[in-house]
Order: structure tokens, then sequence, then C-alpha cells
């Protein structure tokens, strides 16, 4: 039997390009400090960051998809904005949404012509929305004088919708070279009157504003009480029209996700520096993006460490850090407090070991 050629002028060039997707874990695969959390910030889906200012309770969670479009297009987890106890009374200074910190370096490095009008990146994303309504998305570029764009998009209650937009350079857009954040994509899922102007021009850059971010939003989902916002596939790739998403291996995006953020509780090779503290060094899976701050997850949990030759060491109850000698490919954390060894002694760092009494290191160098 005769095989049949594949056309090479049959594909989109750009569809079978790696590496298209500017944005990491766009598909929320990774979520190494946990899947829920009632915390603001940098707290389960990795590179993604819960920005609010509220009087109610909020709910930021990865969750598991199971059915509907976005799930016909491969992805199987969402990122979740729940409005657990809804505001009574959101005043003009309510914000809530979530936001995207890319470095500099990437998007000069990325192939953009971003100083000029006619080169275009395009974003795109599934988002599904409870309450029905006109929701926004704003750029803001943070090098040189800062500057911003907005487009809009609706959404029907319950239904999810695949949005597109192409977005032009600006000769006054500028981004340095370096590890710094130079780009920031938020999607807004609420925005009160000090950050908006009904007069506001979306779909055009302009000198970045903080009081005129987007136009005033119609909708007011902080004020309906388990309102839920699920996004997924966010992709922004070079080019005036989407190509497919950019399904990665979890084990490419949890590389990608190590730069900004990683945790272990296991395998740090420990020295005693007194009778009560250790030094342990940790060498990093993937060089961070700067020298990362450590803490201690959990710290009324113990710190183990398998001493070599004795057993077993747990530090007390609240384990501290009195040092660390960083790096972007390592660090050594000075740990107490322990009891019953001796300066030179020398182990590992244990772990949990299926002992959920033991505490894990992180090294944070989010942007």
């Amino acid at each position: 039997m005769a095989l049949s050629k594949i056309r090479s002028d049959s594909l989109e060039d750009t569809a079978i390009h790696g590496n298209r997707n500017l944005i990491i874990n766009g598909a929320m695969q990774v979520a190494q400090r946990g899947t829920s959390s009632t915390s603001t910030g940098f707290q389960t889906v990795d590179r993604f960051n819960t920005t609010a200012s509220t009087d109610g309770t909020i709910t930021q969670s990865q969750t598991a998809l199971t059915s509907g479009d976005p799930y016909n297009d491969g992805f199987r987890n969402v990122y979740r904005q729940t409005m657990t106890s809804a505001s009574s009374s959101p005043t003009s200074s309510h914000y809530f949404g979530i936001q995207v910190k890319i470095e500099a370096q990437n998007m000069a490095n990325s192939g953009w012509q971003y100083a000029s009008s006619s080169s275009y990146v395009t974003f795109s994303f599934w988002a599904k929305s409870s309450v029905a309504g006109t929701y926004s998305v704003g750029f803001a570029t943070l090098d040189g004088t800062a500057q911003g764009y907005s487009f809009d998009y609706t959404l029907s209650a319950n239904t999810w919708k695949k949005v597109t937009h192409a977005i032009p350079g600006n000769s006054n857009i500028s981004f340095n070279g370096d590890n710094g954040e130079g780009f920031r994509p938020a999607f807004w899922i609420y925005l009160g009157g000090d950050y908006t102007t009904s007069g506001h021009t979306d779909e055009s850059w302009a000198a970045f504003s903080s009081s005129s971010q987007t136009g005033d939003f119609a909708q007011n989902w902080m004020t309906t009480a388990s309102a839920t916002f699920d996004i997924t596939g966010i992709q922004m790739e070079l080019g005036e029209q989407a190509t497919p998403f950019e399904h990665r291996s979890y084990g490419d995006e949890l590389a990608a996700c190590q730069r900004y953020y990683e945790q272990t509780g296991a395998g740090g090779f420990a020295k005693a520096n007194s009778s009560t503290e250790f030094w342990i060094g940790h060498k990093f899976s993937v060089t961070k993006r700067a020298n990362p701050t450590t803490s201690i997850i959990d710290p009324n949990s113990y710190v183990r460490v398998y001493e070599f030759g004795i057993g077993d060491r747990n530090s007390d109850s609240t384990p501290t850090i009195s040092g660390t000698v960083p790096n972007v490919n390592g660090v050594i954390t000075r740990v107490g407090t322990f009891s019953g060894i001796s300066a030179g002694d020398t182990g590992m760092l244990g772990g949990k070991d299926g002992d959920a009494n033991a505490s894990t290191f992180a090294f944070d160098a989010e942007l």
C-alpha cells in the first residue's frame, strides 16, 4: 500500500513551532503551593496572582475540568475565583482580578516588534462566569514610561467563551533586557470607580493611569455570594491570528514555574553548626530568576534531619530560620532549634516520609 504524503503547505506554519506561548502554565496544570486558598497573591496555580481588595471572602483554586468546550480542546484544569461570601457594599476602591507577571527580557526577546503599530501579539483564553456581563482585560508595560491597553468581552452566565484579541505595538512601549517585571496582563473581574472612567478608550495604547485602567464596570460580580469565575487556556503569541493552544507537558511547565518558585521536603545536605542548629544546603532543580527568599511551610511543624550514623533528628515544633546564603542555583539555610546534636555532625534533610508533621522548605523568586 502506498503511503500518502503530508503537504507542508497545508499546515499553519506557526502551528507547528514550539515555544509559541509567552504565558507559562496557561493550561493551569501546575499548583506547587496547593489547590485551594482563601488568601490573595500567588497561592495556588503557579504564575497566576489573585489581587483583590474586598470586604467579602474569596477563594482561589485549581479546579478539575471534566466537560465543556475547553475540555474538548484538551484542558483538564481551570483557575477558579469564588466569591465565598459576597461583599456587602463594595466601594469605589474595591477591585478583584487575576494578574500575570512577565519578565522584561522575555518580551524584549520574543520577536514582537513592539514599537511598531503594524506588529502584533495575539491574546486568547477560555473564560466562564456565573454572573453574566462585561469583563475587561488590561495590559501594562512596566519599563520606561508605563503604557496601558485594555479590551472588553461579554460572558453569558455559566457559559464558556473563547476570547481572542490581537494587540498592536506602539512607539511608546519599551522593555528592558533584564529579569525584572516588564509586562502585566490582568483579567479584571471587578474594578471600582477609583480605577475606571466612563470615557476610557479601549483597544488603544496610552500612558498608563491607575485611575483609568478600563471603562466603568456594569456588572457587580463581588456582590453575588458564591459567584465563580473560571479561566484556562491562556496563550499570548506573535502575530495577528491565534493558533491552536500549545499544550506542553507537565514536566516542561513545572520546570518553567520552578524558575520562580520551588519547594522541597527532602534531599538537602545538613551539617550541624552548633548543638541546636543545622546548616541545610539545597541545590535547585531549576536556576531561579533571582536569589530567592526561603521560608518553612507550616512553621508549627518540625524539620527532620537524618543524622548519619545516628538516625532522625527533629527540631522543636517551631523551627526557625536564622540565616541564609542564597544563590540562583541553590541556598544554604541555617535552621534551629534542634537538641542533642554536636557541631560538625552531618546528615540529610529527611522530609515528610509519610509524616504530615514534617515541614517543607519554599524558595520564592517571584516577580
